[in-house]
């Protein structure tokens, strides 16, 4: 299938609008996917082209302070660029979906949306904002981002690494979109979580705890979890191929 892969702005966002060619002017269930810490979308593409030539389409969004948006170095506060990156994709993807649907180009409504380490970070505090959001895939993320604050700054006061005293106020945004304080947002909905046991940035623990939090709860029976054995903090092309999958399944076919 031949692909359109489409540099655009999207209200200044820069994206890439991943298409089948022969469709792209057309409706179709639209995916917004979010790339790790220190990446870009162009680094997605891959797992775009997979989505698009199931019949998506496929956004690619830079992060605030990362690609086309990157303006400087990262703060040597820790956390401060890293959560300030993902406080402007849960802003943005508001604008990202209104765009797409003023232009009458999401098919039946259908809206899903995923992303790998910080960019599953970001689509687990979308799901307890956005029940518009049918599904969704979370990558080496975490839907526990309060305690990951809290390890970052034992870290950086085990390390000596200077933090301000209100840093926990100025990042207490976070806790309204932690997912494992209102996991009953799931509300049915098919998610898909991967992470591998052996991962050195974010701790395997995170997902395993959140599966035990949500085990046979009535509002958690499409969630579905897969454990990379021996994996570390990578996404291969198996489980792209398992993502794409799943969002055929779970939002094109429901």
């Amino acid at each position: 299938m031949k692909l359109s892969i489409r540099h655009r702005y999207i209200k200044k966002i820069p994206v890439l609008e991943v298409t089948p060619e022969d469709t792209k002017n057309q409706a179709l269930p639209l995916i917004i996917y979010y790339h790790g810490w220190q990446s870009a979308k162009e680094l997605s593409l891959t797992q775009a082209r997979k989505l698009a030539s199931k019949g998506f389409r496929v956004i690619l969004p830079d992060a605030m302070n990362h690609g086309e948006r990157k303006t400087g170095a990262i703060s040597t506060i820790p956390s401060i660029t890293f959560w300030s990156s993902i406080q402007y994709n849960l802003i943005e993807f508001s604008v990202l979906v209104r765009f797409f649907d003023r232009l009458e180009l999401i098919k039946d409504g259908k809206v899903g949306v995923g992303g790998v380490s910080m960019g599953g970070i970001t689509t687990s505090g979308i799901l307890t904002q956005h029940p518009e959001v049918q599904v969704a895939v979370c990558l080496m993320g975490t839907p526990y981002p309060v305690r990951y604050i809290q390890r970052v700054m034992k870290k950086a006061a085990e390390m000596s690494v200077f933090v301000p005293k209100d840093l926990p106020l100025l990042l207490s945004w976070v806790e309204k979109y932690d997912l494992s304080q209102v996991p009953e947002k799931l509300d049915n909905r098919p998610v898909l979580f991967w992470h591998g046991t052996e991962d050195e940035k974010i701790p395997y623990e995170d997902m395993a705890d959140f599966e035990q939090l949500i085990a046979n709860k009535e509002y958690s029976k499409n969630v579905q979890f897969l454990t990379g054995t021996g994996e570390g903090h990578l996404v291969q092309g198996e489980l792209m191929d398992q993502v794409t999958e799943f969002f055929t399944q779970k939002l094109m076919n429901p």
